[in-house]
């Protein structure tokens, strides 16, 4: 039996039946082949989780019957993807493999080198773009959390905000940065338990400017070097949210 999910963000807690938006019917039901009387996974990507049975496989408006609520454990630890836009289709990359591996938040930055510069409809149509490849992307590997995806923002905005976190770091290609374990472990040492909330902090191709790291350090970001070899951002950021989610989760 396949293991059919929905995405339904808008479920009261007392449902007993979920219908789905026609974007969602369409897709569970023409795609995937959801037929009556199938069960769906239904999730609103903030924790919640329903095990239905399809009533209705209308291709516009699915009707599932609700049989058992089933709500996620809370998060252990949150980590928060600030990424600077990279090149092509990157991003989207990035957003899937980083909800995959269960990132709560990603906010899309433009800093000095970036070379992408998305304005108006444009940033729009992308952040929907990005938002539905989480969606789809948390279909496939079950996850009920979906990353808050946020509005395209300048670093110098992004670092003023950034103080809702017990450990930023920032990716380094410069010498003098320490590793993720020894951050890690600093930080255990210091409190004795590891970070709940953590930023991960990734440049566009060449990096951030020095103007930028010296405002990133300033800020409270601690650089740290993911080894001797240079990385794209892409393969920056999915490499470092993978070891911390494990550090963190094995902790």
């Amino acid at each position: 039996m396949p293991d059919f999910r929905a995405y339904a963000p808008a479920v009261p807690t007392d449902a007993t039946e979920i219908q789905l938006s026609p974007e969602e019917s369409h897709h569970l039901v023409t795609v995937n082949r959801c037929g009556r009387g199938d069960p769906v996974t239904a999730f609103d990507g903030r924790g919640a989780e329903w095990l239905t049975e399809c009533l209705d496989p209308s291709k516009s408006a699915v009707v599932l019957r609700v049989r058992e609520s089933r709500p996620a454990k809370p998060r252990p630890h949150e980590i928060t993807l600030a990424q600077a836009l990279p090149k092509g289709a990157t991003m989207e990359d990035i957003v899937r493999q980083a909800t995959e591996i269960g990132a709560a938040r990603i906010v899309p930055l433009v800093s000095e080198r970036t070379q992408v510069h998305l304005d108006g409809d444009r940033a729009d149509k992308k952040l929907g773009k990005w938002r539905t490849t989480a969606i789809e992307a948390a279909k496939q590997c079950g996850n009920p959390w979906l990353p808050e995806i946020t509005a395209i923002q300048p670093l110098a905005t992004f670092l003023l905000s950034a103080k809702d976190f017990d450990l930023k770091l920032i990716a380094s290609l410069h010498g003098g940065a320490t590793s993720l374990k020894k951050s890690l472990g600093a930080y255990a040492a210091k409190h004795g338990h590891v970070p709940r909330k953590v930023l991960w902090l990734v440049g566009p191709e060449g990096d951030f400017s020095p103007a930028e790291m010296t405002s990133a350090i300033t800020a409270g970001c601690v650089p740290v070097t993911l080894g001797p070899l240079v990385l794209r951002s892409a393969t920056a950021a999915v490499y470092a949210l993978s070891i911390l989610s494990h550090e963190l989760q094995t902790a």
